[in-house]
């Protein structure tokens, strides 16, 4: 058994689903996909001068920079999803991203007491501006004055270090906090949640053998064959090799003095 507050059923099941949700991300990168959202040529080029790199290392860099982006959702996906397996545990369809209930009551680090927790999570420390900060929290606000018996958590998948603290933030160019709304790293809340207090610890000690399990049982998932390079070398020829001029085009096709070229 993998673990003890999720089956090894359950787990499997839930990785699964998150491979899956890397799918997109499996697919080739034509030169159509690869400049999907405009290559920015300057950087390219100033990416290449500066960092000493090869036109591979850039090509390869790029796609693999799309691929993350992506990828941090479909993380984001396994952090919320395998919460609608814990005991207590809600994953609503809109709303909350969780939402923890005990009658048996819930103690805060205040010593205060509540029956749920409603929660945001957030993958990184970081990834929140102070316009999303504020709209996060003045919801927060909204749900404690509809239930005087719940707590708030913003909870960090990667937080600064580990803490259940007070969440202190600016709203409308005021500081603000209370006590029932806090910033939550997520070691402590599935300790909250499990009662053990290494249980996210444990998780991720299995993650590895798990995930390997799952892809070694599925011959569907393959290295995918990217042609952007290919593509990109073929408009290269047609400028005497220039790589440059390639990236220009993806990014200025249309603009005075490369229109045409």
């Amino acid at each position: 058994m993998y673990l003890n507050f999720i089956t090894d059923d359950e787990l499997i099941q839930h990785l699964a689903e998150t491979i899956k949700q890397y799918d997109n991300n499996l697919e080739p990168y034509d030169l159509k996909k690869f400049n999907e959202n405009i290559i920015d040529p300057i950087k390219i080029i100033f990416d290449k001068s500066v960092y000493r790199l090869s036109w591979i290392d850039i090509v390869n860099n790029e796609i693999f920079r799309q691929r993350d982006k992506s990828a941090n959702n479909d993380i984001g996906y396994f952090h919320q999803r395998i919460f609608a397996y814990i005991n207590n545990c809600e994953v609503p369809d809109e709303g909350w991203d969780i939402v923890f209930r005990d009658s048996g009551g819930i103690t805060l680090p205040t010593g205060d007491v509540v029956h749920t927790v409603y929660v945001e999570m957030k993958n990184k420390h970081n990834t929140m501006n102070s316009a999303s900060s504020g709209k996060t929290y003045i919801k927060m606000q909204n749900q404690l004055l509809q239930d005087d018996d719940c707590a708030c958590f913003l909870v960090e998948a990667i937080a600064k270090q580990s803490q259940n603290i007070t969440w202190m933030t600016t709203v409308d160019k005021s500081k603000v906090s209370h006590k029932k709304i806090r910033r939550v790293s997520l070691d402590k809340f599935y300790e909250l949640v499990t009662g053990d207090a290494e249980a996210f610890y444990k998780l991720c000690i299995v993650l590895p053998d798990a995930i390997d399990r799952i892809l070694q049982k599925n011959s569907a998932i393959s290295i995918p064959n990217d042609t952007a390079l290919l593509e990109l070398q073929e408009i290269a020829e047609e400028y005497n090799g220039s790589f440059e001029m390639a990236f220009f085009l993806l990014g200025f096709g249309t603009y005075n003095g490369f229109h045409g070229k």
